[in-house]
């Protein structure tokens, strides 16, 4: 159990590409002769398929079905954004769709071969097309329209479609160019005008006057910048190794088991594994690509970003700049690229510009610092009004390192959080897990033992075994007042087990989205070079297999799975009208049932609980502050669903000028006007010294302003009333 973890991961959609930007990965020497490379991936492609085959919980049935669904994904991870191959290239490549599960079983390299070269020979071509293109003005007064999202589109059928598409696709890109300077132009004039009028001391003109570009000149800027753009991107793809394609290709095979199983090649092996480390640099912010997007999948809890606040998780980043200089455009960049942009010496400031869910468009300073692991440890804090003492910890994660003996882990830390607010003499605890994706079964069993007297708390089963039943032994109870255990969209795995613990047990009141992720399986990491042994030391290393083995289950016999771990009262949210979770992701397991455990309830009083959740949701709807988020919610969900844009420059600038407006109106709706008194406990504070308190202080001031917590707390104050 002690090397099992719970992985959280969104959807991946170019050759399982994770990148963290807070990290500087160790050296290796990576290059391999051609032979060397055609050996492993021989080698790999068998081991990748064995393993699978024998290890993961429930593998597919093998047959030609499958292997039609796994040629697909081979295709759209070739080509996400569907400007490469042609609709005839595809056909040309579908004679093997019926046998690529036979190729990868017996490392069979001719699809991939055909394929790879294929795709390189069309990225030779684009170079031409790209550059008669962009040699003449854009026509911004068309009455056309471009599709944004890349599954709605096909592939172009010929040479020509193709041509079209591409047109589109950069006058598309050259408007939104074009737009932003012209909004950047504006903005300073604006500025200039206001130091102007501000400047009473002297009559004199500005030495430093705004110049005023037409928009003839910033579309042939634009159009420049996109050239340049565009072959970095043309370069970018013919500077991927082979063993990157490769990955693509493994992985269409490994993603049709369940999409949180996946072959990480060397170099993305060793990405993957910096997830657990000790200290980031940057700005703490993990990456992903999908489609032509670099997106923010987390922000470090105590990072640079957190701190800054404007960040989110969804953002797609579209310019990086150092403060003060030209914008870089990062749309369509690799990831590493994106991450050797913004990386950069604690203190100086990146510029991030990024698309929100919503459609408008933010510039976000972030100045660059070091996250140390202590902000993203446990911590605990006393909410006091009236009075009256309520406890709060944030875990951010399950988290434990198995490697070091005296390392910290989530479950001492919890208990210690504990303790203190016990001497503080606080009635109630709001547990917050919002946003934590998971970690170690061990910290999370341990966790939820604090808070009963003993019993089971998860079920795990093996395929072809009976379900093991995880227990808490420890009859002693660290905690038996009121508890409310706070949880989003984007708690998942060991946050489920927890919250379903507490739910099933009725020990407490789950309170956040209408459901947590849905995610109850379980993956483990597979060495490749340990499946292998002492053979094949020649071409080593080859990288790792993530791979589900085991399924979890409620001690009432459900699993989160799919279903997630539905909140007792629901906190109005900006993704509560969005499908984000398990059920959203291709090849998700399904939801199933096995016998409960045997437990206990807590003794809750049933009449008391449904008294407090009537009075919660009558507070949230009457409460102003909650109609609005309800209200961004619903318009955020509107607006995700309108991916077709216009090519019109007159009608573009409308609509994004629309986004910023309506978007700058929802801006900090999750800070309370009324906040909370938080304060440090003081045992805690005894130990800080330094920038330490600062950084405490600052987090317990955005505690009280948390609108989500204050509710929490009241909650808390009616149970203990």
């Amino acid at each position: 159990m002690n090397n099992t973890f719970l992985y959280f991961k969104y959807p991946i959609l170019i050759a399982g590409l994770v990148s963290l930007i807070y990290f500087a990965p160790r050296q290796y020497n990576y290059s391999s002769t051609p032979e060397e490379q055609l050996k492993k991936e021989r080698i790999v492609s068998k081991v990748v398929h064995n393993t699978l085959m024998t290890s993961h919980f429930s593998p597919p049935e093998m047959n030609d079905d499958l292997a039609v669904e796994v040629f697909e994904t081979f295709i759209e991870t070739l080509d996400y954004s569907k400007r490469i191959l042609l609709q005839s290239d595809i056909e040309s490549l579908r004679k093997h769709e019926t046998k690529i599960i036979s190729y990868i079983e017996e490392s069979d390299l001719q699809l991939f071969d055909e394929a790879y070269q294929l795709v390189l020979k069309r990225l030779e071509s684009l170079s031409d097309i790209v550059e008669e293109i962009l040699a003449e003005p854009v026509d911004f007064n068309t009455d056309r329209t471009y599709e944004t999202d890349d599954e709605k589109r096909p592939w172009p059928a010929d040479a020509e479609g193709q041509k079209r598409m591409w047109k589109d696709y950069l006058t598309y890109k050259v408007m939104g160019r074009v737009y932003e300077a012209e909004r950047r132009q504006n903005k300073r004039l604006k500025d200039a005008e206001n130091d102007d009028e501000s400047d009473e001391e002297s009559d004199d003109e500005s030495d430093d006057e705004v110049e005023i570009k037409p928009i003839v000149q910033l579309e042939e800027e634009a159009r420049e910048k996109e050239l340049s753009f565009q072959k970095d991107w043309l370069n970018n793809y013919r500077e991927l190794e082979r063993i990157d394609w490769f990955g693509m290709y493994i992985n269409s095979f490994a993603n049709n088991f369940d999409p949180h199983t996946e072959y990480y090649p060397p170099q993305q092996r060793e990405d993957f594994e910096v997830e657990m480390s000790g200290q980031f640099e940057g700005i703490g912010a993990q990456l992903l690509t999908k489609g032509d997007y670099v997106t923010i999948d987390k922000v470090v809890t105590g990072s640079a970003s957190w701190r800054q606040g404007d960040l989110e998780v969804g953002d797609k980043l579209l310019f990086v700049a150092e403060d003060g200089e030209e914008p870089v455009d990062v749309v369509g960049m690799s990831i590493r690229k994106v991450v050797k942009l913004i990386r950069g010496k604690k203190g100086t400031t990146v510029v991030l510009t990024v698309q929100k869910m919503d459609g408008s468009r933010m510039e976000i300073p972030i100045e660059r610092d070091v996250v140390e692991i202590e902000a993203t440890f446990a911590r605990g804090a006393v909410i006091e009004e009236d009075g009256r003492k309520m406890g709060y910890i944030r875990l951010p994660k399950f988290y434990v390192d198995f490697n070091k003996k005296d390392a910290r882990n989530c479950a001492d830390d919890v208990k210690s959080e504990i303790e203190m607010l016990r001497a503080e003499g606080v009635e109630g605890i709001v547990l917050d897990l919002r946003s934590n994706g998971g970690g170690t079964l061990e910290g999370v069993v341990d966790i939820a033992g604090f808070f009963i007297e003993s019993g089971p708390i998860v079920q795990v089963q093996s395929s072809g075994f009976s379900p093991r039943v995880l227990k808490d032994r420890a009859p002693n109870v660290e905690f038996d007042g009121p508890l409310v255990v706070m949880t989003n969209r984007f708690s998942a795995s060991a946050s489920e087990i927890f919250a379903a613990a507490i739910q099933d047990y009725e020990r407490g009141i789950i309170m956040g989205s209408p459901s947590t992720y849905g995610k109850g399986t379980v993956q483990n990491m597979a060495d490749l070079d340990r499946v292998v042994g002492f053979r094949h030391s020649d071409i080593k290393p080859l990288g790792a297999l993530k791979l589900t083995i085991q399924k979890f289950y409620r001690i009432n016999g459900g699993t989160p799975q799919l279903r997630g771990v539905e909140s007792d009262i629901v906190i109005p949210d900006q993704f509560n009208y969005i499908d984000i979770g398990e059920s959203d992701r291709k090849k998700a397991m399904a939801y199933s049932e096995i016998e409960p455990a045997s437990y206990s309830k807590w003794k809750r009083n049933d009449s008391v609980f449904e008294r407090i959740v009537r009075e919660s949701e009558e507070r949230i709807a009457a409460n102003p502050e909650f109609q609005k988020v309800d209200s961004y919610a619903k318009w955020l969900s509107e607006q995700r669903d309108q991916t077709e844009v216009s090519l019109n420059y007159a009608a573009y600038s409308a609509k994004q000028n629309i986004y910023r407006e309506t978007s700058e109106q929802y801006r900090n709706i999750f800070k309370t006007e009324n906040p909370l008194t938080v304060h440090i406990p003081g045992q805690r504070l005894e130990e800080l010294e330094g920038d330490d308190i600062k950084d405490w202080e600052k987090w317990v001031s955005d505690v009280g302003k948390d609108l989500q917590i204050t509710e929490a707390f009241n909650v808390l104050m009616a149970q203990s009333n």
